[in-house]
């Protein structure tokens, strides 16, 4: 097993969106030929080492490295050395695993830089999921409508070539990954043109590409009756938010409730943010999620298992607390959103969240500078619940209006 130390781990959940549009101008220059082999060989190793979800993956990893290095050590530039990682990195199938920088022609990350989630439904591209106040939304997509074609190509070809290949055996959740990563695009094209179906009648739309979402700070509070309810806007890896979530609660004196809205978190974050928010909802420390170093257990046959808890901080908010989760609750959302369901109780309310993999490690590939990111932890409910297949309260979202948040205030204030 490679040593966790040499390989630069870094046991957290990191903010996914510190490599979008990562500077290139400090990095060093054009590794050589066999340097590029070396880095190559590194990050398979690491990978190989490390990556703690292969039990759920179909993914040929030794296939993936033998046809893809060849690339990677031919490449002519950095973009293309970049590209070829890239390459390897997708046969994982993972939104989670990234690299710490990108060109112009990398796919945006998944859920931070997507407006919509969609599935397959048999032969049939579903949009299940719609980025509030993106520009998507405001182009008239909703859930349930049909995609058949993106930037006027048949939506099968259009995501045929970022299906992973180097599969022991299909898996659905690798064609639903091309899927999304393909109409999420690539940082180039600031474009989408989708040609959607609802029911008999068909229409197309365009939109900007580039999910702004909303940008109205590190989070909005307010209260809604004598309820109080706080909406954080993807900062969970800034330490600012703790500071800002303080002064929000004191504003909180003699509330009967509090609603966290995480609705907008797709970025993650860092476990200390998370626990700095936490610790408003609990008198006593307490567990919130569960660890599993899968590479030590591989190589000793001894599982590293270990649970991580929440201490309190003042003012200890002692009233009833729901959490509204949906796609764009991303990694260290989604661990605060189990966290406050273990350690406090509190009911999720919303849709399915995005289901990144695990806590991230990295390594510095040597020659390049270039850092890789990938799931080293399985992360869990402390009920043993894998925290990618943890299932809030669905909220019926047919009707106009923000239903998810109309059924906490009921469950809060019936």
């Amino acid at each position: 097993m490679m040593n966790p130390a040499a390989a630069g781990i870094l046991r957290c959940a990191l903010l996914l969106a510190c490599c979008v549009g990562a500077s290139l101008a400090a990095s060093p220059a054009m590794p050589g030929a066999a340097q590029r082999a070396a880095d190559f060989r590194q990050l398979c190793d690491f990978i190989g080492a490390e990556y703690a979800y292969f039990d759920i993956k179909t993914t040929d990893w030794r296939a993936t490295c033998d046809t893809i290095k060849p690339l990677a050590t031919a490449a002519r530039t950095r973009d293309e050395f970049v590209a070829a990682l890239e390459q390897a990195l997708g046969q994982l199938y993972d939104s989670h695993a990234h690299l710490g920088t990108n060109t112009r022609a990398s796919l945006r990350l998944v859920p931070t830089g997507s407006q919509l989630r969609l599935t397959w439904r048999g032969n049939r591209a579903i949009v299940t999921d719609v980025r509030q106040g993106s520009a998507a939304e405001a182009a008239g997509v909703r859930a349930g409508d049909e995609l058949l074609a993106l930037d006027d190509i048949p939506i099968a070809k259009a995501t045929q070539a970022l299906e992973p290949v180097h599969l022991s055996r299909s898996d659905p959740l690798a064609r639903d990954w091309a899927l999304n990563v393909a109409v999420a695009g690539r940082h180039e094209r600031s474009m989408r043109k989708l040609m959607l179906r609802a029911g008999a009648v068909e229409r197309s739309v365009d939109f900007r590409a580039e999910a702004t979402g909303e940008q109205p700070g590190l989070l909005q509070a307010r209260r809604i009756g004598n309820v109080g309810y706080v909406r954080i806007h993807n900062s969970l890896g800034d330490n600012e938010l703790v500071r800002a979530f303080d002064v929000a609660l004191r504003g909180f004196a003699g509330v009967s409730g509090f609603i966290l809205d995480l609705r907008d978190t797709p970025s993650g974050g860092t476990s200390s943010v998370a626990r700095g928010l936490m610790g408003h909802f609990v008198a006593t420390p307490s567990p919130y999620q569960r660890h599993e170093y899968v590479a030590e257990g591989r190589e000793t046959g001894m599982p590293r298992i270990w649970v991580e808890q929440v201490a309190p901080r003042a003012p200890v908010l002692d009233v009833p607390v729901v959490v509204l989760v949906g796609a764009w609750t991303g990694s260290m959302g989604e661990g605060i959103a189990i966290g406050l369901n273990a350690a406090r109780g509190a009911p999720v309310l919303g849709q399915r969240m995005a289901q990144l993999l695990g806590a991230l490690g990295e390594v510095r590939l040597t020659h390049s500078g270039i850092v890789a990111r990938i799931p080293t932890e399985k992360l869990f409910h402390v009920n043993g619940t894998p925290r990618e297949n943890f299932s809030p309260q669905a909220v019926e979202d047919s009707v106009p209006g923000d239903t998810t948040l109309e059924a906490a205030m009921r469950l809060i204030a019936p």
